[in-house]
């Protein structure tokens, strides 16, 4: 049975429904993420799942270059296993690594790894990012990884463990704040968006931000 307020699964045992209907999986997909007893579910088109993969792949290559899109997550260190990418076990090399000082021109990647100190102290600003930078460009890659693995091309329903689910919400994130740059949207995107009409370039994409933000929520209600 379903906890108050949460929707049922109607993949679990109980809950199939033999004379669902077109209607309702369409219904089921705008419902996005949901908790059932063997995790967190959602389901997804197969234009919904491009999309996603599209950009969660971009996003990855920006940040770990051509071919961290292409491997599957595996092994320790990976999204979703308990493994924190931020302080790897060789310590010894990533404080001999020389990371970058300052920060990325590219303003997606300045969006994506901000100065921990702004600027109000620029060396303690550039230390950190030297030590930490590249820890965080491997989460970020491990987090996409986990969403190319765990969402197929043709769509379908998935189910997420809780660990897996963590990572969709930082790679989710991560196209979020790249597009918010891209577009230049605002806190106030929602009445931007509002205003948008179809000959606006901009027009899909800002309803994929959107549909990207209410995917983002329903999968944080989920975790609750």
């Amino acid at each position: 049975m379903s906890e108050p307020g949460v929707p049922a699964d109607p993949d679990e045992p109980g809950d199939t429904d033999p004379d669902v209907g077109v209607p309702d999986i369409a219904e089921e997909i705008m419902a996005g993420f949901r908790r059932t007893p063997r995790g967190v579910s959602a389901r997804f088109t197969s234009a919904q799942a491009g999309i996603v993969r599209n950009l969660v792949g971009q996003v990855a290559e920006l940040v770990g270059g051509p071919e961290a899109a292409s491997a599957p997550p595996a092994g320790p260190g990976a999204a979703g296993e308990g493994a924190d990418p931020v302080f790897p076990d060789d310590l010894a090399s990533m404080l001999d690594a020389g990371g970058p000082t300052g920060a990325p021109e590219d303003p997606v990647l300045a969006r994506l790894f901000p100065d921990a100190y702004g600027d109000d102290d620029p060396e303690a600003a550039g230390d950190f990012r030297r030590y930490t930078e590249q820890g965080l460009r491997d989460g970020k890659v491990a987090a996409a990884r986990t969403v190319l693995a765990t969402l197929p091309d043709e769509g379908g329903r998935i189910r997420l463990s809780a660990g897996d689910a963590e990572a969709w919400l930082r790679a989710l994130n991560d196209v979020r704040l790249a597009l918010g740059v891209l577009l230049g949207i605002t806190e106030d995107y929602e009445r931007e968006l509002a205003g948008v009409t179809g000959t606006d370039p901009r027009s899909a994409y800002l309803q994929v931000y959107d549909w990207l933000t209410f995917l983002q929520e329903t999968l944080v209600r989920s975790l609750r």
